[in-house]
């Protein structure tokens, strides 16, 4: 027995293939020719390059031919005749001549079975017999009459039988548009022509001839009977007649039913649910037949040759079919057996035909029988090449091969419309051949589908569309050419009969734009946009130069007609070398439609979702429709939950619900309200259809993200979480592909609710953004109503005016994220988005946190007449630690010690919120620091330690290690600062206070670096002065105030000194501060005055006396700064009299600098006073010149400093313009004297 036939169907096979399965591929060892595989045949001096690859073969193991003795009566029947043989298999009667004329749609046929081959590689697909038809023009009068389509790159030609056609017009009333057309145009008195007796008696004998060739013991069979010869010739001529029997134009399958071809191995499914190309039959309710069958109702579209041969003439690739007998064995390992009758010469089409056929099949020798009147009467053998060169049938093959390259460049530069059928017409006698467009002709009648051609060019221009789909991801420059065929065939089929395939189609169109595609993809150098040398112009093509290109319009001859797209005015055309363009520059233009940015792309790929939506949803049973809706109006609620509006606490019975069912999708239930059966092809496309436009409004939310249209992008996401929450109810396996594109949904959503929150300003805009829906977003969800009420995700896509509702809305879409990651190992799966998803959850619960701190805060601002920390704080405290507490376990489970350090940070902050609500919880005047601020303090600094060590050192992220630093600093110093202003003398004593207050100062002064060049450094010295000025009052304080101990004293001493001298310093460093350091020299003034105070030598009470007047004179930079700053006030005015003098410099304190330079004035008269009483003592017993000059400079400076007090009229900045001119003097005079003045 025969194997089946779809094995063989393969690229050729090596030379050495043996028969497969009981098939028999033509291979060069068979032929044991040298020509077998592709020969170069030498013909009249002349060249021509041919090469055949049998594809395919259902012929079995070749047998010899049994020569036929001398005076054999052909006309007498063999014992085998028409019987079938164990030796030849099923397809014996083909191979030997019986064979049901070729059908209408043979080139579909072999083109569903290679399709791999067409739109590409090949140029011409079609019978080999239309093949020599066409070839032989130029040499025959008879009628040509075929059918052309274009696929791709690829023409199909098939045989258009008129008088079969006509004949089938006058029964059913089909096609007689075309007939009256024919009749008006081409024949008026068209008539069927019977053929003649001589016809069916040659072929009778040729039949009886081939049967007698077989060599095997068919002979011993029994003769049939007359009655039976009979009967077998009148079969004969039935098939003959009814055998191309045409499909009527309403019976098209509405879908594509699985074809295991050859050329389908290896692909990959492009989705897991729903793979395009292989969609289930239709159901039966459509009363349609199937496409593609093996009983007799088969259509036409079988590929029933006995072989497929690709066959390279020249520069020309064909898919041919053959079905010519070839035997072999013995002496002759592949002949082609003829027979002649020897008182008719062979003529020129003769030779022609058999030259071909034998190019066509690789065969490399013919055998010729010669009859008279049936009886045999020699054998002879001619090689193929010496065909040519036969008497009466002399021809040139080289002019063959330029009429080959001239008919397919004609047909390729006219025929350039996919899915139209042309009609190539030459009536008998004529030498004119005509070109016109049926399709253009049938959609001027009143039913553009009675072309029946139609259906199957839309089948092969879906099925080669899939097939390059599937290999899509290998070379995108294929895309343009996919689009193409798909577009042309959603344009060829009627949407109400075959909603699957268009549907289906555009799917793939959809799928063609890839959604993520980085826009690099998209400049003129993209892959994409590589057809350029494959475009053409198709005015070019319609009115080429006559002079070099011959004549395609209409002339003015009656015998044309203004139908026809093109015409050859003379066969004689053909045979001139390259009349016609050449093929490789005739290439459909199908250049992919650039995209030139994101939403257009978008668009285009949900506009068609929505039509391959449409088709499904037209395609359901009428009876399980909803009833008709507007898709304009607004599909009301099927219920309100109460807890929508409950805030954070309905957003959690929400969540809980969603969770649930997403629990219960990976148990398998589904629930859509339409109808359709799970598993139906409507179930599965609509599903992937929906999935893409989820991805779709994804990608445009994402777009709009990036754009900071905030309210387009939840638009945007809201309607990607609705197709998601409809996908969800009909799908009965939740991929995890799928959970993925969900996680990342809700993200986005998150975030988006995150920036609405921070943008509350421009919350109209956003409003409007989100309410604006396009027809085509109704339509689709008008479609998603069908199946599903789309509230599932309402809870995370509502545009809320609260800030809290919209910070927790925003938490939740993360955790809902989170949590779906949980559901099947994708958190290990996709490591870089669960990280992603726990930053955002970790950055929103620190949000929240902030918002929770910030309002506990407002609270305590607003708390003068309560004394007490309200309920309302302390739930706020506590809802921001438990935010922070969790934000902080986000970022420590993936690492984030930087994010993890700034939480920290934010809870210390939090710690002293709660610390200054404390504050305020007693009267000011008893006011004391109470055990829960430093309680809380202490919290505080343990958190910004934690934040430190979880930074590790400043390398990390020296920023964020410098903002702790300075708040771990902040921390110490206030703690010190309250226990030093409001010391709490009730619990403790005054040392361990003062001990407390050293340690902490100590500890800020630490952390307050004031080293480094960073733009925090003036603040840091600033604190840094203020630490050691605080800490050199506190211990001048303690000095005045002690009494005892004096190696305390004596401590106190030099460390209020070593403070004091160092906050100079620093103060020294800073511009805009010469009040503090004023405030400081002053007080180092007092601490000058105070050691004076308990000295008894004149000597040492000199000493010190001109230490403290060094200090005043250290102060002149101080009333620079404070002078300089003064004069800018005054000048302030000039340029804007609007602006008060006093507000002009907010950096200068008036009052305090007044109340500073009087203190100042009274000091420095005081040191003055007691310089000059001390050095003109009477009791001194030496005096030099040196100490009279210090003398007379002190009178003087002291003279100008009472005549300048006693001014009551002077201004500030007079005030302060004397005192520095005094320093001056001071200086100068004392720097003279100092050596004298200290011992």
């Amino acid at each position: 027995m025969m194997g089946d036939p779809k094995e063989a169907r393969a690229e050729a096979s090596p030379p050495q293939s043996a028969a497969r399965g009981g098939l028999s591929l033509l291979s060069q060892a068979e032929s044991e020719e040298p020509s077998a595989q592709g020969s170069a045949l030498l013909v009249g001096g002349n060249e021509v390059k041919s090469r055949a690859v049998v594809k395919y073969s259902s012929a079995p193991p070749r047998t010899a031919f049994a020569r036929l003795e001398e005076k054999t009566d052909l006309k007498l029947p063999p014992a085998n005749w028409l019987r079938e043989s164990a030796k030849l298999g099923p397809a014996g009667t083909t191979i030997l001549g019986n064979s049901k004329k070729s059908k209408p749609f043979s080139s579909f046929g072999m083109a569903y079975d290679f399709i791999d081959s067409v739109g590409n590689d090949v140029d011409v697909v079609s019978d080999s017999e239309n093949i020599k038809k066409l070839l032989k023009i130029p040499y025959s009068k008879s009628h040509v009459s075929m059918a052309v389509h274009r696929i791709g790159r690829t023409l199909l030609l098939d045989e258009l039988d008129i008088q079969e056609l006509f004949m089938r017009s006058s029964q059913t009333g089909d096609w007689t548009w075309l007939k009256e057309f024919y009749q008006r145009l081409i024949d008026q008195k068209w008539q069927r022509k019977k053929k003649s007796k001589e016809h069916w008696y040659q072929k009778a004998i040729l039949s009886k001839f081939l049967y007698y060739s077989i060599n095997g013991d068919g002979a011993a069979q029994p003769v049939p009977s007359p009655a039976e010869q009979q009967e077998s010739s009148s079969s004969d001529q039935t098939h003959d007649s009814e055998g191309a029997s045409w499909p009527a134009p309403f019976e098209m399958p509405s879908s594509v039913s699985e074809d295991p071809s050859a050329s389908s191995q290896g692909r990959e499914p492009l989705e897991p649910s729903c793979i395009v190309g292989h969609v289930a039959s239709a159901p039966k309710e459509q009363n349609l037949t199937t496409l593609f069958n093996d009983g007799e109702n088969s259509q036409g579209l079988k590929n029933d040759f006995v072989r497929n041969i690709l066959w390279t003439f020249e520069d020309i690739h064909m898919l041919v079919g053959s079905n010519m007998p070839i035997f072999g064995g013995g002496r002759y390992p592949a002949v082609s057996l003829r027979l002649r009758d020897n008182n008719k010469p062979i003529n020129v089409l003769t030779g022609i035909d058999y030259w071909l056929d034998n190019l066509i099949c690789n065969v490399p020798e013919l055998v010729m029988c010669f009859h008279v009147n049936g009886i045999v009467q020699k054998y002879e053998m001619i090689k193929t090449e010496e065909i040519p060169n036969l008497e009466n049938s002399n021809f040139s093959t080289k002019v063959i091969k330029d009429i080959a390259q001239n008919i397919l460049s004609f047909l390729k530069s006219n025929c350039t419309k996919e899915g139209h059928t042309y009609w190539l017409f030459k009536a008998s006698g004529s030498d004119i051949v005509k070109l016109y467009d049926l399709t253009t002709l049938c959609e001027e009648t009143e039913d553009k589908y009675q072309n029946p051609f139609t259906m199957p060019v839309a089948i092969l221009l879906y099925k080669v569309a899939c097939n390059m789909m599937m290999k899509k991801n290998q070379n995108k420059k294929h895309y343009g050419t996919i689009r193409t065929l798909l577009l042309n065939c959603v344009k060829l089929l009627d949407k109400s009969r075959h909603p699957q395939i268009i549907a289906s189609a555009n799917y793939m169109l959809s799928e063609l734009f890839q959604l993520d595609e980085p826009k690099k993809e998209e400049s003129s150098d993209s892959p994409l946009n590589e057809n350029s040398d494959e475009s053409y112009s198709e005015e070019e093509e319609e009115m080429p130069d006559s002079d070099e290109n011959g004549s395609y319009g209409t002339s003015s001859d009656p015998a044309d007609d203004n139908k026809a797209v093109a015409i050859i005015k003379s066969v004689g055309e053909l045979s001139v070398p390259e009349k016609y363009k050449s093929i490789h520059q005739i290439r459909p233009s199908c250049a992919f439609p650039v995209c030139h940015d994101t939403e257009e792309r978008c668009r285009l790929v949900l506009s068609y979702v929505l039509e391959g939506l449409k088709s499904v949803d037209s395609s359901i049973k009428k009876e399980n429709d909803l009833p008709a809706a507007d898709p304009s109006t607004p599909i009301p609620l099927k219920y309100e939950d109460e807890s929508t509006r409950g805030g954070p606490e309905g957003l959690e019975k929400q969540m809980a619900l969603f969770l649930d069912k997403m629990g219960s999708l990976q148990k398998g239930n589904c629930s859509g309200q339409s109808g359709m059966t799970p598993g139906s092809w409507q179930h599965k496309m609509k599903l992937q259809l929906i999935l893409k436009s989820s991805k779709a409004y994804y990608i445009l939310s994402d777009a709009a993200m990036s754009l900071q249209k905030y309210g387009r992008a939840l638009r945007y996401i809201k309607l990607a979480l609705q197709s998601h929450d409809t996908y969800c109810c009909l799908c009965t396996n939740m991929l995890s592909e799928v959970l993925l594109f969900l996680s990342q949904y809700l993200t986005l959503c998150g975030d988006i609710q995150l920036m609405l929150a921070q943008n509350a300003n421009n919350r109209a805009a956003h409003l409007e953004e989100f309410n604006y829906q396009t027809k085509e977003d109704q339509e689709i969800l008008h479609s998603l109503h069908r199946e599903s009420s789309c509230q599932g995700f309402a809870w995370a896509t509502d545009l809320s005016t609260d800030l809290e509702s919209q910070l927790s809305v925003s938490c939740k879409c993360y955790e809902a994220a989170n949590e779906i990651l949980q559901f099947s190992d994708l958190k290990s799966q996709n490591p870089e988005h669960y990280v992603q998803v726990l930053k955002r959850m970790g950055n929103i619960r620190n949000e929240i946190g902030v918002f929770y701190m910030n309002q506990a805060a407002a609270l305590q601002g607003e708390r003068v007449v309560s004394k007490s920390v309200s309920a309302a704080e302390q739930q706020l405290w506590k809802k921001s630690f438990s935010c922070f507490e969790k934000g902080i376990h986000n970022f420590e489970s993936i690492d984030d010690a930087t994010n993890a350090a700034l939480l920290l940070c934010n809870t210390g902050r939090l710690m002293r919120v709660c610390a200054q609500a404390h504050c305020g919880a007693e009267d000011e005047f008893k006011r004391e620091f109470s055990p829960e601020e430093g309680l809380y303090y202490s919290k505080a600094v343990d958190y910004y330690l934690k934040a430190l060590r979880s930074l590790g050192t400043r390398d990390m992220h020296p920023v964020v290690w410098d903002s702790v630093n300075w708040e771990l600093s902040t921390t110490y110093f206030t703690m010190a600062t309250l226990q030093q202003d409001y010391a709490p003398l009730s619990r403790k004593a005054q040392e361990q206070i003062e001990k407390e207050v050293s340690e902490a100062m100590m500890k800020s002064l630490k952390h307050c670096d004031v080293d480094s060049a960073t733009a925090r450094q003036p603040l840091c010295q600033y604190r840094a002065a203020t630490i050691h000025h605080r800490l050199a009052s506190m211990y001048h304080s303690c000095l005045r105030n002690q009494v005892g101990d004096e190696h305390l004293r004596k401590q106190h001493r030099v460390l209020a000194d070593l403070h004091y001298s160092k906050a100079a310093k620093l103060f020294q460093l800073l511009k805009d501060a010469p009040c503090e350091m004023l405030r400081v020299q002053l007080e180092r003034v007092a601490f000058a005055e105070f050691q004076m105070s308990s000295q008894n030598s004149n000597v040492g009470k000199l000493k010190t006396l001109s230490g403290a007047l060094d200090i005043m004179v250290k102060t002149e930079h101080a009333f620079q700064l404070i002078r300089k700053e003064l004069m800018e006030e005054c000048d302030q005015p000039k340029n804007d009299e609007t602006t008060p003098a006093a507000d002009s410099s907010p950096n200068l304190n008036r009052e305090e600098v007044i109340k500073l330079l009087s203190i100042f004035e009274s000091r420095l008269s005081f040191l003055l006073l007691q310089s000059i009483k001390l050095l003109s003592t009477s009791k001194r017993k030496m005096s030099n010149a040196e100490e009279d000059a210090v003398l007379q400079t002190n009178k003087q400076i002291y003279s100008q400093l009472l005549r300048a007090t006693a001014n009551r009229n002077s201004t500030v900045l007079e005030r302060v313009e004397v005192i520095i001119c005094l320093l001056e003097q001071l200086a100068s005079g004392s720097s003279g004297s100092s050596s004298s003045v200290v011992p």
